[in-house]
C-alpha cells in the first residue's frame, strides 16, 4: 500500500511512499535497539556538539524544508521557515542545557551520600500530527536523543517527506544511521511497533481518539506515555484590556497555519461592554490577512491540510450558525481545487453550540459574550479541554489571580499563548498529561534512579 503526500492547495500529487513492510519495520526497530545500547552510556557532553551541528542543518536547509511543508500541508511559506528555525533554536537549547538539567541531583537523607540520576530508557516512538510536522517531532526528539534515547518516528501519512527529511537531518549531524529512524507505515501497525519489548515508551501529539487508543495499548504493556491532544483555548478579553493589541494578536493566535493548531486561540471570551468594539477590530485584522497559494510570499493563509477536514470544519459552523451563532465574516469554503475556508468570526456562540463545545481546527473564532472577569473564567472552564490560553487586561495582579483559577496547562498574560524550548508545554483534563521542552520535558523519558551510599566501618 502506497502512502500519499497530496498538495492541499491543489489536490495534485505529489508522491508516494511505499509502506514498509512487517520485517522491515521489525529490522528497524532492532536496530534503533543496537544503537541504543551502542550509545546509552556516552557522555551526554558527547552529543552536544551533534545537537549543535542538526541546528546548523535546519538553517542551512530552511528554505528546502520550509517548501517542503508549505507542499504537504500547506502552511503559508513565511510559517514554514519559521517552523524550521524554531526547530533549530530547540536543537540549541538541549545542546547547550541538556549536560546540566541531567547531572546528578544531590539529595541530603542521611547517607554518606544519595542522589537522584537521570539514566536513558531506551527507544521511545512517537506518533506525529501533519500541522507542524517539523516541530511537533523536534519538540520531543532533541531532548529524547540528549538524554540518549533512540527514536522511532510514525508521522502522519501526508508528510512523509518531511518525516525522512527529519531523519536526514539526525542522520547527516553525526548520530549515526539509526539513533533516530522513520516508519513508512499507516496508523494499523502502530500498535505491533508499540507491543515491541525494544519500544519502551511512546509520546503523541494528536487527536484525542489516536491519543486514547496509543494509552491503552501502551498502558497493556506498563509503558510510560506523553500526550498532546487537542484544545479549546480561551481568548479572554476584559474591559480595561487595550482592544486594539488584543485584535491583532487575536487574529495571529486564530489564523496562524489556518487555524490548525492545538494552542491556536479559539473561543474568544469578551467581556460585554467591549464585545461589539473588539469584534469590529477583530473582522479588520481578519481582513488584512491575504487567502492563497501558500508558496507566495504575500499570503498570511493557506489552505486546510486536506479537504475532508476543510468540510468537517463547515459542518462545525453550519450547526453553530444553525444553532443561533451568526457568520460575521466567511462562513464557508472558498471556491476551487485546493482545501481553501475562508476567515469567519462567528458572534453569538454559547455553550451547546459545536463552536463553542468542540475543538474548531481551522480558521473560524468563535465570539462569546461574558458579563464580568468571574464569568469569563467561568467559561474557559466550561470546556473537557485544558492545553493554553490567553488573557488580556491591564490590571496585572488581577490577571495573575484570575490566571491562577483558569484550567489549563498554560495562561499567557497580554500575549498569545505559544511554545518555548525554555518553558514546560503539555495540558490537562482531554488535553492530555505530561510534559515537553523545558526541563521537565526532557526528564519525561528518562529512568529518575535513586542512589544511597552508606559508608560501612570497621568495628
Amino acid at each position: 500500500m502506497a502512502l500519499q503526500s497530496i498538495n492541499p492547495a491543489t489536490g495534485a500529487l505529489i508522491e508516494e511512499f511505499d509502506e514498509q513492510t512487517p520485517g522491515e519495520v521489525a529490522g528497524i526497530i532492532d536496530a534503533t535497539e543496537e544503537a541504543f545500547q551502542a550509545g546509552k552510556n556516552q557522555p551526554i557532553a558527547a552529543r552536544a556538539p551533534l545537537m549543535a551541528r542538526a541546528a546548523q542543518l535546519l538553517r542551512d536547509r530552511c528554505d528546502t524544508y520550509g517548501r517542503t511543508i508549505s507542499l504537504e500541508m500547506g502552511k503559508p511559506i513565511a510559517e514554514s521557515r519559521a517552523e524550521v528555525e524554531k526547530c533549530a533554536w530547540v536543537c540549541d537549547y538541549y545542546a547547550q542545557n541538556a549536560e546540566t538539567i541531567l547531572a546528578p541531583e544531590e539529595i541530603d537523607a542521611g547517607y554518606t551520600r544519595s542522589y537522584a540520576r537521570f539514566d536513558p530508557l531506551g527507544t521511545v516512538l512517537a506518533v506525529m500530527p501533519w500541522n507542524f510536522p517539523f516541530w511537533q517531532v523536534f519538540r520531543f526528539a532533541a531532548p529524547a536523543l540528549m538524554a540518549r534515547n533512540t527514536a522511532l518516528l510514525k508521522h502522519s501519512s501526508n508528510v512523509m517527506r518531511c518525516a525522512l527529511q527529519i531523519e536526514e537531518v539526525f542522520r547527516d549531524a553525526g548520530f549515526g544511521e539509526n539513533v533516530f529512524r522513520t516508519l513508512l507505515i499507516p496508523s494499523g501497525p502502530v500498535e505491533g511497533v508499540i507491543d515491541n519489548p525494544v519500544v519502551k515508551a511512546v509520546t503523541l501529539t494528536g487527536s484525542n481518539p489516536a491519543g486514547s487508543a496509543v494509552a491503552a495499548r501502551a498502558g497493556l504493556q506498563i509503558k510510560k506515555t506523553v500526550l498532546e491532544l487537542g484544545g479549546s483555548d480561551a481568548f479572554i478579553v476584559l474591559a480595561d484590556a487595550d482592544l486594539g493589541a488584543a485584535a491583532a494578536t487575536g487574529a495571529t493566535a486564530r489564523l496562524m497555519n489556518c487555524g490548525q493548531s492545538c494552542i491556536a486561540a479559539k473561543r474568544f471570551i469578551v467581556e460585554r461592554s467591549v464585545r461589539e468594539e473588539f469584534v469590529a477590530l477583530l473582522a479588520a485584522e481578519f481582513e488584512k490577512k491575504r487567502v492563497g497559494d501558500p508558496l507566495d510570499e504575500s499570503v498570511a493563509i493557506g489552505p486546510m491540510a486536506r479537504r475532508d477536514l476543510r468540510d468537517e470544519l463547515d459542518g462545525q459552523v453550519k450547526r453553530s450558525i444553525g444553532a443561533g451563532a451568526e457568520a460575521v465574516t466567511g462562513g464557508r469554503p472558498i471556491d476551487g481545487d485546493g482545501a481553501f475556508y475562508a476567515p469567519t468570526i462567528l458572534t453569538g456562540v454559547r455553550p451547546g453550540m459545536a463552536a463553542f463545545d468542540e475543538e474548531i481546527f481551522g480558521p473560524v473564532a468563535a465570539v462569546i459574550d461574558a458579563h464580568d472577569a468571574d464569568h469569563a473564567v467561568e467559561l474557559a472552564n466550561d470546556s473537557p479541554f485544558g492545553l493554553g490560553g490567553s488573557l488580556w487586561t491591564n490590571d496585572l495582579a488581577k490577571a495573575e489571580a484570575l490566571a491562577a483559577r483558569i484550567e489549563s496547562g498554560a495562561i499567557f498574560i497580554n500575549d498569545m499563548t505559544k511554545s518555548d524550548p525554555r518553558l514546560p508545554f503539555g495540558g490537562i483534563k482531554l488535553s492530555g498529561y505530561g510534559r515537553e521542552l523545558s526541563h521537565y520535558g526532557i526528564k519525561e523519558f528518562v529512568n529518575i534512579k535513586t542512589v544511597a551510599v552508606n559508608a560501612l566501618r570497621d568495628k
